[in-house]
Parts: C-alpha cells; sequence; structure tokens
C-alpha cells in the first residue's frame, strides 16, 4: 500500500486546501523529510501571484527533520533537521559565475515536491547539495522559518551600497519591512524611517528600532520625508510592495545619489513612466532585487544564530497544520500579522 500524506494546495488566492497525496518517493542524492514549520511567504498571499501558479502545493520557508536518506547521500543522516532552499543555482553557467544566482537557468527548474507545506517533500539531489542546511540546536523551529526570508532582506540591503551612516526608508512594515528594519540598524544606517498605511506595523517598527515611523493614513509620505530630513531625503528607500505605487513613492523620497530598491515584482504586463531626465541628472539608481541566492542564506543563518533575527521579534501567529487554510486568511487579511508560521505535528 502507497503511503499518503496531507498538503496543503492553493487553487486561488485564499482558496487553500488540505488534499491528500502519495508520500514522494526518493532517488539518489536525495532526501525525504517531514515538515516540522513553514512560513507563509508574502507572495503566498499575493493575487496575482497565486493566481498565476495556481493550482501549487505552498510553503518555501521550511524548517524539517530528514527521515530518508538516498544513496550517495553523506551529509545529512536521519534526524537532522534542516532548512531546505527550493531553488538553487547550478554553480556552472555565466549567471553564476557574476554571482547573479538567481538568473542561473538551473533556478527556476528546481523544486521541492510537492512544497514545503505538506507533512512530508522530496528534496532533489541538487537543492540536497547546493542549499540545504542543517540546524543548530539553539535555532528553534520557528527561527528556522526566518531563514528564506532573511536571505531575500540580506541580498535586498546589499545591493543598497553603502548602508553604514546612510538615511534608510522603509515602505511597507509587513515581515520583510520589519526584517528590513532590523538588518538596517544592525549594519549601520544612521536613521531608519518606516513607513506603512497602518500604524500599528508602524508602532512595531518601533520597537524593532525604526527611529521614526510615517502613518500614510495620517500623512503625506514625501512631505513627512522631506521634514525629517530637512529637505534631503534618504539615501536609500526601500520600495516593499507590489505596486508601481511604492516605486514612485520611493523615488520621490529618495535623495540625490541615492538607490531605491523594488523589492517585491508587479503584476505581468504593469508599466510606470520614469523621468529619465531627473533620474539621470540627480544619478539615482533603480535597482530590483528578487529572492537570494546560497551565500544570502548562509548569512541569514549565522544572524539568527547571533541573535540579530529571532521569531520573537516578528513572529506574530503560530496555526497547527489543520488550520492551514485559516492561517494564510489571517497572513492576508489581519494588521496585526506580521508573520504567520504553520506547524506540523
Amino acid at each position: 500500500m502507497t503511503a499518503t500524506m496531507r498538503a496543503a494546495t492553493a487553487y486561488d488566492y485564499l482558496d487553500v486546501r488540505i488534499e491528500t497525496r502519495p508520500v514522494p518517493r526518493i532517488g539518489p542524492g536525495e532526501l525525504l523529510v517531514r515538515a516540522r514549520a513553514c512560513g507563509i511567504c508574502s507572495g503566498d498571499v499575493t493575487p496575482w501571484y497565486i493566481r498565476k501558479k495556481a493550482p501549487i502545493v505552498l510553503g518555501h520557508e521550511p524548517v524539517a527533520e530528514v527521515v530518508a536518506v538516498g544513496e550517495g547521500v553523506e551529509r545529512f543522516r536521519v534526524g537532522t533537521r534542516v532548512f531546505v532552499h527550493h531553488h538553487v543555482p547550478c554553480f556552472a553557467c555565466p549567471a553564476c559565475d557574476r554571482g547573479e544566482f538567481v538568473q542561473c537557468p538551473t533556478w527556476r527548474a528546481t523544486s521541492l515536491d510537492p512544497g514545503g507545506m505538506a507533512e512530508f517533500f522530496r528534496v532533489p539531489a541538487m537543492n540536497v547539495r547546493a542549499d540545504t542546511l542543517p540546524l543548530p540546536e539553539s535555532i528553534g523551529d520557528l527561527d528556522g522559518t526566518l531563514i528564506e526570508p532573511l536571505a531575500c532582506v540580506v541580498k535586498s540591503l546589499r545591493r543598497c551600497g553603502v548602508l553604514h551612516g546612510a538615511r534608510v526608508l522603509i515602505i511597507g512594515l509587513g515581515v520583510m519591512g520589519q526584517l528590513h528594519v532590523l538588518l538596517a540598524r544592525h549594519w549601520g544606517a544612521e536613521r531608519v524611517i518606516g513607513a506603512d498605511l497602518r500604524n500599528i506595523r508602524c508602532r512595531k517598527a518601533r520597537e524593532l528600532g525604526a527611529d521614526f515611523t510615517i502613518d500614510c493614513g495620517e500623512q503625506e509620505l514625501v512631505s513627512a520625508v522631506m521634514d525629517y530630513t530637512g529637505g534631503r531625503g534618504c539615501d536609500i528607500v526601500i520600495a516593499g510592495p507590489a505596486t508601481t505605487e511604492a516605486i514612485d513613492l520611493g523615488l520621490r523620497c529618495v535623495a540625490r545619489g541615492g538607490t531605491v530598491i523594488q523589492f517585491m515584482g508587479t503584476p505581468p504586463g504593469e508599466r510606470y513612466e520614469l523621468d529619465t531626465h531627473d533620474l539621470y541628472f540627480r544619478e539615482v539608481r533603480l535597482i530590483p532585487s528578487y529572492s537570494a541566492g546560497p551565500n544570502d542564506t548562509r548569512e541569514a543563518l549565522e544572524l539568527i544564530q547571533n541573535g540579530v533575527v529571532r521569531a520573537e521579534h516578528v513572529v506574530t501567529h503560530v496555526f497547527r497544520f489543520p488550520n492551514v487554510a485559516e492561517a494564510y486568511r489571517t497572513a492576508a487579511q489581519e494588521a496585526a500579522a506580521i508573520k504567520v508560521v504553520v506547524t506540523f505535528s
């Protein structure tokens, strides 16, 4: 008889159903792991992003325990707790040679089978070799679910250029914005400013080290930033929301010679009219930052080990797997939900 398991499948935005599937079989170089916890990504509650992929078994921020080891695997044994990255590069192509791991053709071709929001999943040999990390006992399951999102923030802030002594504006204070606050503060930003439409998230950012926050439901963002910076603007702006409006606000708030990071993708076909004359003479850099590579996940793990970022900072809601649909609704709709994690028995 084939062993079965439960998995959470998204058929549409917030249409998440628990289904029964066969437990995956593994081959040489692969791992079978049992999920212990999995975070809910901002992209998983972004309507256009989910509708493009559905139906799909969700979950790419997992902590799991090895239950079976394929032939030839030497680094892992049964019982090892691991973080597993869902996409990995080949390390051998021109993109990898430049350190642009997410542009590697292998990147999008790799995945977890069927996904991290399942009781068991198969880790392909490429993922085992490239970006599966054993977790020390000092890192709990909830802490481990932050490795992938924190790695994306590590990459984002690295692409900003010089952070030490900079004035940093973070637009959007969901979990990724809050992680930017923590890391910008840790890496030496002179001033950290947060902005969001929800006051409760502004308060959270101040708790985590933001010097100043702007409730965009009460204040106009650009004028508030200019007042606070004496008309200079911010050296670095993280445009968090997946909208052209966020990018536009970032470009209007950035200082001369500054950098705007587009942190999330906008819907396919979205266009933004750019004032190239202004961009040129102000020497403003507009830089996208998508996902994270193996170098970033390792740095994120180290930051978590050192206590710079921990679950207690950002995890606000924890659900058991049978309540996974409610977990996704909470992540999408609850203003107080910064980071939502699903745990497995």
